[in-house]
């Protein structure tokens, strides 16, 4: 089933945030209090018939099955995510309404919203409930391969393997899933042009993908529209490409948001390209439309503070966070 487009497509992917780190998840967590963000936000509980690694709740909007109760409702409290897994959760990802989850024996699982797109990996037809959606945890099959890491994307699914081969599937109208057409195929298939490389992080946002190497680059495809790319050019990546704005630094840690994109270096330095809208890339008088990589500094807000190295970042659709090491002046 062909997409739709970019134009076409509600943004419920926007905000495809990754969370291993559990340092940045809590600092998070603590940040939504304060916030009082929207309700919709959801936690997630695991359980496992032995006790999960970590410990999440899953609340809020839903709709598509998204909650992975076998309802769709809003739950307006916490409550166990339950499914036949076995071992401990190693990893969460989640999009606007699809949600994957790993085992510590590399067993992929997901479940929302299919849409007809595949992006659940679980079959062409979809699920039994609206939007075609699942609204519990189904073992992704057809992934012939342990997976180490997953990311969802707007529409489409990223995972990565042990030995650092990206398998993607899902929408692809905007050639998210970096093999150089645009068919959509709910069938995990490795991407042609990375066999050869080894990726050690993968990140998604609404229509594009970053993907860091055990080298230290980072390569981008997908929607370029917003320059979330990192290219000279706003066009579509057809395949994965090089940042070369990024060539001179040896990257770490990578973050997507709906239509941004973030870099941390080895020195602790943060970079940012993509939609500056709203000002979520933290630097003053930039464009709407940030093509190119550029460096944010935060200000010192105490003199005693001494020189920051950041560790991580996460990205929203219209904001930032991230987490830094900063030493005292003694």
């Amino acid at each position: 089933m062909g997409g739709s487009g970019y134009g076409a497509r509600v943004m419920e992917g926007g905000l495809a945030l990754g969370m291993r780190i559990q340092s940045l998840f809590r600092l998070l967590i603590l940040t939504w209090k304060r916030s009082g963000a929207s309700p919709w936000v959801a936690f997630i509980l695991l359980r496992s018939p032995v006790p999960a690694r970590f410990s999440h709740v899953c609340r809020g909007y839903g709709g598509f099955g998204a909650l992975g109760h076998s309802v769709y409702h809003r739950e307006l409290l916490p409550r166990l995510v339950e499914s036949t897994w076995m071992g401990k959760i190693s990893q969460i990802a989640t999009s606007g309404a699809h949600t994957a989850v790993i085992t510590d024996s590399g067993e992929l699982y997901t479940w929302g919203r299919d849409q007809g797109d595949g992006r659940l990996g679980l079959g062409s037809g979809g699920g039994p409930g609206e939007g075609g959606s699942f609204a519990t945890p189904s073992r992704v099959n057809a992934l012939p391969v342990p997976v180490a890491a997953v990311s969802c994307g707007g529409f489409f699914t990223m995972a990565l393997t042990a030995d650092g081969q990206l398998w993607s599937w899902g929408a692809n109208s905007n050639y998210e899933l970096g093999r150089g057409d645009s068919a959509d195929d709910w069938r995990p298939k490795p991407i042609p042009s990375l066999q050869d490389t080894r990726i050690v992080q993968i990140a998604s946002g609404g229509y594009h993908t970053l993907a860091l190497t055990d080298k230290g680059e980072v390569f981008s495809w997908g929607h370029g529209g917003h320059g979330q790319l990192g290219h000279s050019s706003i066009q579509i990546q057809k395949v994965p490409t090089v940042i070369e704005a990024l060539a001179q630094e040896h990257i770490t840690y990578i973050a997507c948001g709906g239509s941004s994109s973030a870099a941390v270096t080895d020195k602790g330095v943060l970079y940012m390209w993509g939609n500056a809208k709203d000002s979520q890339l933290g630097v003053p008088g930039l464009p709407d439309v940030q093509p190119l990589p550029v460096q944010v500094k935060f200000l010192m807000d105490e003199e005693r503070l001494g020189s920051h190295q950041v560790l991580s970042v996460s990205v929203g659709a219209s904001h930032a966070i991230c987490l830094v090491l900063r030493q005292s002046i003694p």
